[in-house]
């Protein structure tokens, strides 16, 4: 099973504070899992222009083949100014609308405020939803007072990521079975 993590900013740390936690829950729990960090800070990733993700070379390249070869994805993403960071946003514009098809997709989001709770309802899932993705339902909100310097200080925080990261291969792989299942009914 190949999961990518996505950190979805060029900018500052609680968002891959608590990505890179979640990871090291998978590979615990998980060591056979194939896990794939993409932090867009590391890499140089061209703004869409409306070609083909195959079509692209060098870093967008790399980074959008990963995504759709992925079976799962968790994407952590902070909130600015009430939105979505255009890093992530040209993301999901480089790749096709089913990108996310057959795919789950899990979530995290941090913010300043418990006033941008709502924004990964009302931007994140609608655009997860219309590229086809199998959302896990519930998914992590954590606000600046649960960090203290790079690390995540609220244990109730700490715990809703271990449960994102079981939800997410759960459902990851009872989809995959249910697929396998649904193929196996046809003789080609």
């Amino acid at each position: 099973m190949k999961v990518v993590a996505l950190s979805g900013s060029r900018i500052g740390s609680k968002t891959r504070t608590a990505l890179n936690h979640s990871v090291d829950v998978l590979k615990k729990n998980h060591p056979a899992a194939d896990v794939i960090v993409i932090d867009l800070a590391e890499y140089d990733v061209q703004f869409s222009d409306g070609r083909n993700y195959l079509d692209y070379e060098g870093d967008t390249g790399f980074v959008t083949k990963t995504i759709m070869d992925a079976d799962a994805l968790i994407i952590g993403t902070p909130i600015f100014q009430a939105s979505l960071p255009a890093t992530l946003k040209n993301i999901f514009d480089l790749l096709p609308v089913q990108a996310f098809q057959d795919k789950v997709v899990s979530m995290i989001v941090t913010a300043g405020s418990p006033k941008h709770y709502l924004v990964a309802e009302q931007q994140l899932k609608p655009i997860l939803s219309y590229m086809k993705a199998q959302m896990v339902q519930t998914y992590v909100f954590i606000e600046e007072k649960d960090f203290h310097r790079k690390e995540i200080t609220n244990d109730d925080v700490l715990f809703r990521l271990e449960r994102l990261v079981e939800d997410t291969l759960v459902l990851t792989k009872t989809f995959a079975k249910i697929r396998e299942e649904q193929e196996a009914q046809y003789d080609f």
